[in-house]
C-alpha cells in the first residue's frame, strides 16, 4: 500500500498539469469567417473587420461590441475548438448587431482574459485540455456595402 500512494500522486500530478495548460493560438480570422458562412453558421447580415483591417466606410458607430465563449474542447484538435467557439462569438455578435440595426462589427480585437492581442489578420484562442475560448470585443456600426 505505501508503494501505491507515490504512484497515485504523480498520476494525479500529471493530470492536473495537463489540465492546467493554456496554449494561445493566432489563427487565420478571415478564413474562419468564410467558413462560417460557406457551411451557414454565419448568414452574410453582418460583416466582421478586425481592427487594422480594410473596413467600409462606416455610417454609424452603434455602441461597444463584447462577446466571451468558451467550449467543450475535448475530442477536438485546439484549432477545430477554436473555429467551434469562434462561430460561437460571432453569432452572438451577428444577433446582437441586427437587434442594434447594425449591419457590421469593426475595429474586432481579442481580449482573452482581458489581455488583448490586435492583429488586422489573426484572432486569439486559449486552448486547454478540455476548453477552448474566444473573447472579442469591437463596435457594433453601418457600414456601406
Amino acid at each position: 500500500m505505501k508503494l501505491l500512494a507515490p504512484i497515485f500522486l504523480i498520476a494525479a500530478l500529471a493530470t492536473t498539469t495537463a489540465q492546467a495548460r493554456d496554449s494561445r493560438l493566432h489563427l487565420d480570422f478571415a478564413e474562419a469567417v468564410e467558413s462560417g458562412l460557406a457551411d451557414g453558421t454565419l448568414d452574410g447580415s453582418v460583416s466582421f473587420h478586425l481592427a487594422g483591417a480594410a473596413t467600409p466606410a462606416i455610417s454609424k458607430r452603434h455602441g461597444p461590441a463584447n462577446s466571451n465563449r468558451k467550449t467543450n474542447a475535448l475530442n477536438k484538435s485546439d484549432e477545430e475548438a477554436c473555429r467551434w467557439v469562434l462561430m460561437s462569438v460571432l453569432v452572438a455578435m451577428q444577433d446582437q448587431a441586427r437587434s442594434q440595426g447594425a449591419n457590421a462589427v469593426v475595429d474586432i480585437t481579442s481580449n482573452y482574459k482581458k489581455q488583448a492581442f490586435s492583429s488586422p489578420t489573426q484572432y486569439e484562442c486559449a486552448a486547454g485540455a478540455i476548453m477552448a475560448g474566444v473573447a472579442l470585443k469591437g463596435t457594433y456600426a453601418t457600414v456601406s456595402r
